[in-house]
């Protein structure tokens, strides 16, 4: 056999190594992101989105692009816990922390610089401390978020929360929200504008354009809250009547 040929040989086989090596790699590096650390990326994207606005009308710009990634980010922990087999009642609960942080999160800052009522984020953060109690008291039960030990039993409550279409639609709504206003900020308000100053009629419709989509995504959020709110109840009143029953045994004793 000749050099030349021996040399093309081992080429062929360093390549093929070199391929499967990298092809290992690469599985090792997809199958090392877990749904958790997803959510962990999600809500520093987001901060880090937040924290760029006001800062100028191009930081403004970078913080739009940077709160379409938080949203796509929810989509895709969500997308390896069901393709990878990761779901848990743990991970469930830990990407619903996740959703608080960046719903209070945008809608604190876009209360403090005036451009939402300063009761927007009051409510997210009762509704979601609210629910969340109540999901808490249900896991303690051995009940789940999501799956087929969830808390909830009735089909419209699963289908107000828990359904694909529900999610997704709410999904939406806040990347639309967040954007909207992301995109105000940047062209039209302040010397940081892009735009510069408009008349007054359209400065008025552009309000009432945001005003219109904020509530709406809170008008849905307290949708989806309520079967949350009306199924755990009666965790939060087994739990009061267990507690007095052991007030009662301890005082006849």
């Amino acid at each position: 056999m000749s050099l030349a040929v021996r040399h093309w040989q081992h080429g062929c086989i360093s390549s093929r190594s070199s391929g499967n090596n990298l092809k290992w790699l690469f599985r090792g590096m997809r199958m090392n992101w877990t749904p958790n650390k997803v959510t962990l990326l999600r809500v520093l994207v987001g901060f880090a989105a937040v924290s760029l606005f006001g800062r100028g009308a191009w930081a403004n710009l970078a913080a739009v692009g940077l709160t379409v990634a938080s949203i796509a980010l929810d989509a895709l922990d969500g997308h390896i816990a069901r393709t990878e087999k990761l779901a848990t009642p743990m991970g469930a609960q830990i990407d619903i922390l996740g959703d608080r942080m960046i719903e209070n999160v945008y809608f604190t800052y876009f209360a403090v610089v005036g451009m939402v009522s300063v009761w927007l984020p009051v409510f997210f953060f009762a509704r979601g401390a609210a629910t969340d109690f109540l999901r808490g008291l249900a896991m303690r039960a051995g009940h789940s978020g999501w799956g087929a030990n969830a808390m909830l039993q009735t089909w419209w409550g699963r289908a107000l929360v828990a359904s694909k279409w529900s999610r997704g639609l709410y999904a939406a709504m806040k990347c639309l929200c967040f954007c909207y206003l992301g995109l105000e900020l940047a062209l039209t308000r302040g010397p940081v504008a892009l735009i510069g100053e408009l008349a007054a009629d359209a400065q008025m419709l552009i309000r009432m354009g945001a005003q219109i989509l904020t509530w709406a995504t809170a008008g849905f959020c307290l949708v989806r809250g309520l079967p949350v709110l009306l199924e755990g109840w009666k965790y939060f009143a087994d739990g009061m009547v267990a507690r007095g029953g052991k007030s009662v045994t301890k005082k006849i004793a």
